[in-house]
């Protein structure tokens, strides 16, 4: 195993804590068992108390092939739907404090798409609580001919239930907030991230679209398309287009959206694209805790511990999964009313904003394994429980 580097280890005022960090022995050990394993080539985890980072390491491989790199702490993750919290409900919130977005208003009046019978009741509320009633996913690189055409095959997509009625995590929904927060303010969502997140909390490895000389410094997801490619050949209405279409991809996804929806969006989209590092990812969950965010106000920070959905089957607040869910990846260790979400590629992020603690884990898990992909939900949990039992410790 590398060293991790400790380069960009430094709290969000700016002041290093390269004294304070080390890895937690028993965490360590458990996602090394899983790299032997196989169920994923690398982790890099990080758990921070107050802003300060506690403990870290970085294990297992960045990339295996066509080359190998080892992965360290400065290494690059595809965040994969972090997306939707850390980009897009981050940029909702900050319209909602502003007063150019209310939760409670018709997602029909900045989308002329959804002012049809069945979508006019649809809220940016539910929206950002996976409550529209869309579906959970659909290959609009199949339903469209361009990405302009994206908002309007969802639009077309029927609803799977009544709005408010259940949660159905849907890419869907976030896509077309994406889409929302673009139309709101005229510019593009790679534009508002960099202008109202990235640049303002100076981040400098947290991008949509890397750029090739940076690949190196990227974990690697899957070999082409294969999920997703089967996923729509065994789908009965997505079978013949899915034999037709001459865009899937080939070759080892490196550098680029390992999302195929994303990737027809042209890399940056309301659900998935972001790419960082475990620091500059903590960076991000900062700003969803009141005593510690740059972007927010303490008030607006409330509403990501509010359950918004309570009496149905999970329970979500703007953007983000609550720990009371049942069976969520939060594991005992966390609080009801701590938040969190999870990335298909292997990531997760989970915020204690009552403790100001935030757990991060970053593995890459669809690279260099054939399918299927490792379920790795009880080792999310486990690790928060290591880490939860590890913070405590250290007050005793």
């Amino acid at each position: 195993m590398a060293a991790p580097s400790l380069l960009n280890l430094v709290s969000s005022s700016g002041v290093p804590n390269l004294l304070a960090i080390q890895p937690e022995p028993h965490i360590s050990n458990l996602l090394r068992g899983r790299i032997d394993a196989g169920d994923f080539p690398s982790a890099v985890y990080l758990v921070s108390e107050n802003g300060k980072v506690v403990f870290a390491d970085a294990l297992g491989d960045a990339v295996r092939e066509p080359e190998v790199h080892p992965a360290s702490l400065d290494t690059v993750y595809d965040l994969a739907s972090l997306t939707k919290p850390l980009v897009t409900g981050l940029l909702c919130a900050r319209r909602v404090e502003s007063g150019e977005l209310t939760l409670d208003s018709a997602a029909a009046q900045y989308l002329p798409e959804f002012d049809r019978a069945d979508k006019h009741h649809i809220t940016i509320r539910h929206l950002l609580t996976h409550t529209s009633g869309l579906r959970a996913w659909r290959p609009l690189y199949l339903l469209a001919s361009e990405r302009e055409g994206a908002l309007a095959a969802i639009a077309n997509e029927p609803l799977e239930h009544e709005p408010g009625e259940r949660v159905i995590y849907s890419d869907l929904g976030f896509i077309a907030l994406g889409c929302l927060l673009e139309k709101l303010t005229g510019a593009t969502l790679n534009d508002l991230a960099q202008r109202e997140i990235i640049g303002p909390l100076g981040l400098q490895r947290t991008f949509f679209n890397p750029a090739r000389a940076q690949r190196t410094g990227v974990a690697a997801c899957e070999s082409g398309n294969a999920y997703e490619r089967d996923m729509c050949e065994s789908s009965i209405d997505m079978k013949a287009p899915a034999k037709g279409f001459g865009g899937w991809r080939a070759g080892i996804i490196w550098g680029e959206v390992h999302d195929g929806n994303a990737y027809f969006l042209g890399g940056a989209a309301g659900h998935a694209g972001l790419f960082s590092t475990a620091i500059e990812t903590l960076r991000l969950a900062d700003q969803f805790i009141g005593a510690r965010s740059k972007l927010l106000s303490t008030q607006t920070c409330e509403l990501f511990r509010q359950d918004m959905t309570t009496g149905l089957n999970e329970a979500r607040s703007i953007a983000w999964q609550l720990a009371a869910t049942k069976d969520s990846t939060a594991g005992p260790g966390l609080p009801p009313e701590a938040f969190g979400h999870t990335g298909f590629t292997g990531t997760s992020c989970w915020v204690d904003a009552v403790r100001a603690r935030v757990f991060i884990l970053l593995t890459n898990r669809t690279h260099h394994r054939s399918l299927p992909f490792a379920n790795i939900n009880s080792v999310r949990r486990e690790f928060h429980t290591l880490a939860v039992a590890a913070l405590d410790s250290n007050h005793c």
